[in-house]
């Protein structure tokens, strides 16, 4: 029998929540990562990706308030799923670049179809990359170049931080130069390179007004030209009508030689774009998810699991089309060693006609949407990356437009220097795709290092399993690129000063990394490692 009266158990049930929301806050703490001094901060004293009046609120109608709790993951929903559906297709925009198309057709040209199976694993390689990069930015709060500024001194964070700059410019230029060149084949040639640069360049104040409309506007924009690249690389695709069963063997069955190891290093290396690693876990800071809630966390990286696998494979079918028409119409041609971005219209033109749509100008609508889509997303990830690694609290137009120069001004240089010729525009395209090379590890090193740490994962720290496996492929695309740099430079290096200067800069490259992978727990923990990690956090301090 219960004496108690009802203000007693009123009481009682009172003291019951609060032990019940004690217990929950407890657990949430244990589980969920730590937050440092600074990520406590308000959003007017700390850089911060979206703030909280832009984020997208995700609203659980059906669920029963008994069920809020700690652990609790909704069961899916298609609503929910759309209302997640857009950062995985903004980051998908990397794979389908100017320089990424630069690459398919090259492949296609001079390896016919053998290399379709790379494409498709290197693509895979990609995913895998960037869900690491989701589930650091969703389950922490905050994007990769925000926690590298709080993980290394300062001599180390300002150097990747400069390296971040110079692959998002290298990238920037080559979208620029592709969205340039994609105007000139559009306006039968009245419109000079250089003009098409100026073109392009306004594209930051486009991103500006769509941002005044909400994120889910800029989301659409995104998917208007990624749905046109899709259509005009598959019009090509069916014009050329390239043979099923060697595209079949192509996917399925892997071959690699000599004569085409190098396309083999460009479809790798051009899938892993450093400034895109820092860009995603931005991006899924757009929608509201309560971090202290585990099941919350665990819903946001299943559906941005599922969205981004889905934008991954429709980027690869573009590349597939795309690599598939060059492979039909140039494989074992004269024109093979010889087609890159500059003259690739010409020669389909040359090749197929006109037809109902001559496909000069289907080409150049894809390269176009390719141009202008990347070009933004370069913009964005340059406002994330500066934004994070020197917390700079500027206003959103003031840093598009700083961020825009340090792209364009380089850009119309080179538009103005390389007008003139299509040979010098392929070397450069070379040049850039070291350049960008060169940064690969500054962004999959940090971001393996962290998403591997419980104190900023907390239990959404990967497994031992993923980690061995992310650490390899990582490793992989080092070594892959470090073949490209090499053959690069054994090609291109010549003078003994140049050559001096080129081995001094090397050996710092190596050292840096050799610290980064030290300090992150990535090898064994030697004598060397240990030392070295102490010696240049002491002198970083």
């Amino acid at each position: 029998m219960n004496f108690l009266s009802r203000d007693e158990e009123s009481s009682k049930e009172d003291l019951d929540k609060d032990k019940d929301t004690a217990a929950e806050e407890s657990e949430s703490k244990r589980l969920l990562p730590s937050q440092s001094p600074s990520s406590s901060l308000s959003d007017d004293e700390n850089e911060v990706a979206f703030e909280s009046r832009e984020k997208i609120v995700i609203v659980d109608v059906d669920i029963p308030e008994s069920l809020q709790n700690v652990d609790y993951v909704p069961p899916f929903s298609w609503k929910k799923l759309w209302l997640f559906t857009g950062p995985g297709f903004l980051m998908s925009i990397a794979f389908l670049d100017p320089g990424n198309l630069e690459g398919d057709l090259q492949a296609g040209a001079i390896a016919g179809y053998s290399l379709l199976w790379l494409l498709m694993w290197a693509t895979v390689m990609g995913l895998l990359i960037q869900l690491l990069s989701a589930r650091l930015g969703v389950a922490t709060g905050r994007h990769l170049a925000e926690l590298c500024r709080e993980e290394y001194p300062n001599w180390a964070r300002f150097v990747l931080w400069f390296m971040a700059e110079l692959a998002l410019i290298g990238a920037d230029i080559q979208e620029v130069i592709g969205s340039a060149i994609a105007i000139q084949i559009l306006s039968h040639g009245a419109l000079p390179l250089w003009a098409g640069v100026l073109i392009t360049a306004s594209d930051c104040f486009i991103l500006l007004f769509l941002e005044n409309y909400g994120v889910r506007k800029l989301e659409a924009v995104f998917a208007v030209l990624i749905a046109t690249m899709a259509s005009s690389f598959a019009w090509m695709f069916g014009d050329t009508k390239p043979n099923g069963k060697d595209l079949l063997i192509g996917i399925l069955v892997p071959r690699l030689s000599s004569k085409t190891i190098r396309q083999a290093v460009g479809v790798v290396g051009c899938v892993i774009m450093p400034h895109n690693v820092f860009l995603h876990s931005a991006l899924v800071q757009s929608r509201k998810i309560d971090p202290k809630k585990r099941g919350r966390v665990q819903e946001a990286l299943n559906y941005y699991s599922i969205e981004s696998s889905v934008a991954l494979l429709v980027s690869f079918m573009i590349n597939l089309f795309v690599t598939t028409v060059f492979a039909k119409g140039f494989y074992g041609t004269k024109q093979a060693n010889n087609i890159g971005l500059v003259n690739a219209g010409q020669y389909l033109q040359e090749k197929y006609g006109g037809g109902v749509f001559p496909i000069l100008y289907i080409w150049g609508i894809g390269l176009l949407a390719a141009g202008q889509s990347s070009t933004i997303t370069g913009t964005y990830a340059g406002q994330f990356i500066m934004g994070g690694f020197l917390n700079l609290r500027l206003k959103k137009w003031l840093r598009a437009l700083i961020t825009r120069s340090f792209a364009i001004v380089p850009t119309i240089i080179v538009a103005l220097v390389f007008n003139t010729s299509e040979a010098s525009l392929d070397i450069l395209n070379e040049w850039l795709n070291v350049l960008q090379s060169v940064q690969i590890p500054f962004a999959l090193i940090p971001l393996l290092t962290l998403v591997s740490k419980e104190q900023v994962m907390g239990v959404f720290r990967i497994g031992p399993i993923l980690e061995r496996l992310a650490w390899t492929v990582a490793a992989l695309v080092i070594i892959i690129n470090g073949y490209l740099l090499l053959d690069f430079f054994v090609s291109e290096v010549k003078g003994p000063l140049f050559a001096l200067f080129i081995c001094s800069w090397t050996a710092a490259y190596i050292a840096f990394i050799v610290y980064l992978v030290a300090r992150g727990g990535g090898l064994p923990s030697t004598w060397f490692s240990i030392e070295l990690s102490k010696r240049f956090s002491a002198t970083g301090s």
